[in-house]
């Protein structure tokens, strides 16, 4: 168990409830957005990881006598309650905040920097650690009390600054790479969709027909039925084959169907597969089905196309995946307020295609197909890149964590000292206001730091091996 790792000296293991108060926020109400005082709050959606974007807030009633209860001030460590347990930030802005339930505020102690326990929650959550506190089977929550319970490897408070020091060096390098691939693949996504444009665009002087006059036979919708577990089941699509253009296993569902209502939605190779309803941006998303024949069947929220002679499949779901198929779909979208947009099967036939003879809609096809698998090697490069980066940042969090990041002082109080310190406050104040435990491994008793470095002396310092980790991430 990670408490029970063995630690530098002049580190201890100490709960995170002993070392800082914690508290959770506001349970929301039917006033949360009406009343005599509207408060603006924090959400679990505004607090990342390192940040709170404060672009999107909500009110609430809170009333004058419960804000300094329910309030985040300058230097707190907001963290996630619920969803992505342990996402953290540090709220850095003068003014306080109100924030709700659904997060932690965190007050660290003198022995703790909130800046340190912000990066080894971080680590924590990334190597499962955290996930051992969390309750619940499907939606992940953290309650307070369990957030509590969390070990923490405590260094010496100096030692901590130098380890926060050290990965904002490192990590702010990396984090510039990693926006550097990101903006490499945005570009990559933006030459697929140029790169179709351009081609299409050159079709010029050619009749069009209404989608609806290509068809070999009748649009046809999917199969809407349960899941299931029982192998008996028939394998269905999900939506994400058409959105990731991926029809493989992971990509599909056992579903109950009587095997007689579904004998014609059975897949056969170059069936066009279009999406009646998901998000605004995705409503319309098609794709071309090139697998086996009978391989699996597709659900309610597909409609399938099967074009005649006069086209080729291929060239009809180049035409709807290009900027102008994406904004008619987006233009006969309906819905109401709060439901996913719907397109229906007039939509669909309706969309004009063009026509020219079927040896250039070959060569159309072949060009667009070259530049497509040429982009498309620079986004599994971009993605292999992107991949390395984040094992970079986590063999830097286990290095800063382990102690081997930066050298240590033998100068330094060593954290125990500072427990000690702590335990003499708490046993001095209020006893309703004690921890619930001190920390993971018994206090020794100490009368002066002389005495606790002589018994656990500082090894010599040592140089940070983060060249080393560095040379893990070749952009």
């Amino acid at each position: 168990m990670d408490g029970e790792r063995e630690l530098p000296a002049g580190w201890a293991w100490a709960e995170l409830g002993y070392i800082a108060d914690t508290a959770l926020g506001k349970m929301l109400d039917k006033k949360q957005s009406s009343g005599r005082h509207p408060t603006p709050y924090l959400r679990n959606v505004n607090v990342q990881w390192g940040r709170i974007d404060t672009s999107d807030l909500l009110t609430m009633d809170i009333e004058p006598e419960e804000l300094a209860r329910f309030t985040v001030s300058k230097g707190d460590l907001v963290i996630c309650e619920g969803g992505e347990i342990g996402r953290c930030a540090i709220w850095n802005a003068d003014d306080s905040i109100a924030y709700q339930k659904a997060l932690h505020r965190v007050r660290p102690l003198l022995a703790l920097d909130a800046k340190y326990l912000r990066y080894y929650l971080e680590y924590a959550a990334s190597t499962g650690k955290l996930a051992r506190f969390a309750t619940g089977s499907t939606i992940k929550h953290l309650p307070q009390q369990r957030l509590r319970e969390i070990p923490v490897p405590l260094p010496p408070r100096a030692e901590q600054q130098r380890i926060v020091e050290a990965l904002e060096e490192q990590l702010s390098r990396l984090d510039a790479a990693v926006g550097s691939l990101n903006a490499g693949q945005r570009r990559a996504r933006g030459l697929s969709s140029a790169t179709l444009a351009a081609v299409l665009g050159k079709i010029g002087g050619v009749p069009t027909k209404r989608l609806g006059d290509l068809l070999r036979e009748p649009l046809r919708n999917g199969h809407s039925a349960k899941a299931t577990t029982d192998l008996s089941g028939i394998r269905t699509l999900n939506l994400t084959a058409v959105t990731q253009g991926d029809f493989s296993d992971a990509n599909t569902k056992l579903t109950v169907a009587d095997p007689h209502r579904v004998r014609d939605l059975w897949l056969t190779r170059s069936d066009i597969l279009v999406q009646r309803s998901n998000t605004p941006d995705l409503v319309g998303t098609t794709a071309m089905y090139e697998g086996p024949d009978g391989w699996a069947i597709f659900p309610d929220l597909l409609i399938r196309v099967r074009v005649n002679d006069e086209v080729l499949p291929e060239f009809v779901t180049l035409v709807l995946r290009s900027s102008r198929g994406r904004t008619y779909f987006k233009s006969q979208a309906k819905g109401l307020a709060g439901s996913m947009p719907k397109i229906d099967q007039a939509a669909i036939e309706g969309f004009t295609i063009p026509v020219p003879p079927i040896e250039k809609q070959e060569r159309i096809v072949a060009e667009v197909r070259d530049e497509l698998e040429r982009i498309s090697r620079i986004s599994v490069e971009v993605d292999g890149a992107r991949k390395r980066s984040i094992r970079l940042r986590n063999a830097l969090l286990r290095t800063a964590f382990s102690g081997k990041l930066v050298p240590q002082n033998p100068g330094d109080e060593p954290a125990r000292i500072s427990l000690a310190r702590i335990a003499a406050d708490h046993a001095a104040g209020p006893k309703n206001n004690r921890p619930r435990k001190a920390v993971i491994k018994k206090l020794p008793k100490v009368s002066a730091p002389r005495a606790t470095e002589a018994a656990h002396p500082a090894p010599e310092p040592t140089s940070a091996p983060v060249l080393a980790v560095q040379q893990e991430f070749d952009l």
